[in-house]
């Protein structure tokens, strides 16, 4: 009896520990969708709640004045998040499967070489003279893929992960007279499922979330991603609701004006569709853990 109490007291505090982390994490969510949809003056007047006091949709009617051109901008964000995963993933594998390798002549001057520009910037100067005056990517979308492709920590991640993956599975695969594409693509690769979806997963959110290289290298309005056009229309509706005599020309008085809302509604926006793909691939990430942890 004894016994069976003290195994299930660590049990119940692990279960509260991780119930605690999920309310911290999941009530700000919740927070930021119910204001969302709350009157603007009602949240002036009395504050946040975790279920809104008086059901308003003027946050999203504002900020989805111009439906086309935000869904214009989910398609560019789309491709470039699928476009820049995948090309990623697949540079940053290859690059780590050479350094890794133990009968590589080079193997050691490339890991510090890569190690070696996590230690400082080139800076932004060069990084725009080169897309604009030496690549010409300027207004097009390699230039939001080219800016966050690849990147020294993703390499030094996935290196680690392949310098475990034992020298004989290489060494018997070239006996059997496998080339090095063959034994990359079908050996090395499903061993390295966890770090692959470890890193599409962050590559992923680190393309959708981008908006600083599209202010940089995009002016044409059918190529601007989400992200700016959200940051576009913050800064407008920033501006407005400090600007009383804009606003009294409107015909609003300033505690109407759907700021905060409408800030919350573009959170909304911006992060709503990845929170409702990912539970659809969580299962293939957790198998993908389970598989290659097996494997290895």
């Amino acid at each position: 009896m004894n016994s069976t109490r003290a195994a299930w007291l660590p049990k119940s505090l692990i279960h509260l520990l991780f119930i605690a982390v999920s309310v911290a994490m999941v009530g700000p969510l919740l927070l930021i969708i119910s204001i969302s949809f709350s009157d603007e003056t009602d949240l002036l007047m009395n504050g946040y709640s975790f279920l809104p006091r008086v059901f308003s949709m003027e946050a999203y009617s504002l900020v989805l004045q111009a439906p086309k051109a935000i869904m214009q901008a989910y398609g560019v964000t789309i491709l470039v998040t699928i476009a820049g995963t995948v090309t990623g993933l697949f540079l940053t594998a290859t690059t780590a499967y050479s350094i890794s390798r133990t009968n590589f002549r080079y193997g050691r001057v490339g890991t510090f070489y890569i190690f070696f520009t996590m230690l400082f910037s080139g800076g932004l100067v060069p990084s725009y003279i080169l897309m604009t005056q030496v690549l010409h990517l300027k207004d097009t979308l390699w230039a939001l893929i080219l800016s966050g492709l690849i990147t020294p920590f993703n390499i030094m991640i996935m290196r680690g992960f392949m310098v475990k993956v034992p020298v004989e599975i290489i060494e018997s695969a070239k006996v059997d007279s496998a080339r090095e594409w063959t034994i990359f693509f079908r050996i090395i690769l499903p061993l390295s499922t966890p770090a692959l979806a470890t890193l599409g997963l962050f590559i992923s959110f680190s393309y959708w979330n981008s908006w600083f290289p599209a202010m940089l290298y995009i002016d044409n309005p059918q190529l601007v991603p989400l992200q700016l056009m959200l940051v576009r229309i913050m800064d407008s509706i920033e501006f407005i609701s400090q600007n009383e005599q804009m606003l009294s020309q409107m015909g609003s008085l300033q505690t109407d004006f759907p700021a905060l809302s409408a800030r919350m509604a573009m959170v909304v926006l911006a992060a709503g569709p990845m929170l409702v793909v990912f539970p659809f691939f969580q299962r293939y990430f957790v198998q993908g853990l389970t598989v290659g942890s097996l494997k290895g």
